[in-house]
């Protein structure tokens, strides 16, 4: 099962850092499966994500129930909603997949809003 957890967790870091650079693949949520999974299968691996220097503060105030910053919520919803009105201009001729768009980005934003801990 360890070995199973670990798999997971390296293919869930390898689409965040994806997701990173990727305008329709999210990389917070890859990040905290990876960091589930390291915590159940590897202590080391799970301490290289909670110390990284680039993502670890935000990881580590998640998972000990701070939330995350008012200015890490604007950047976050700006760069998504920046991303997404570009995704859009793409599919403007699909409508299922323009609703569907729009039907995830307002998930995300009503998510970030309503249930994430903002910390002051």
């Amino acid at each position: 099962m360890k070995f199973l957890l670990k798999v997971i967790g390296v293919i869930a870091v390898i689409l965040a850092l994806l997701g990173a650079f990727l305008p329709l693949l999210p990389t917070t949520p890859f990040l905290l499966l990876a960091s589930a999974c390291f915590a159940r299968s590897s202590v080391r691996a799970h301490n290289w994500l909670r110390t990284n220097p680039l993502f670890g503060k935000y990881l580590r105030d998640w998972e000990d129930g701070r939330g995350l910053p008012l200015r890490g919520k604007i950047v976050i919803l700006l760069f998504m909603w920046g991303s997404m009105s570009y995704s859009l201009t793409r599919v403007a001729h699909i409508p299922a997949l323009v609703a569907l768009l729009v039907a995830i980005g307002l998930g995300v934003t009503v998510f970030l809003l309503r249930f994430v801990p903002t910390r002051r």
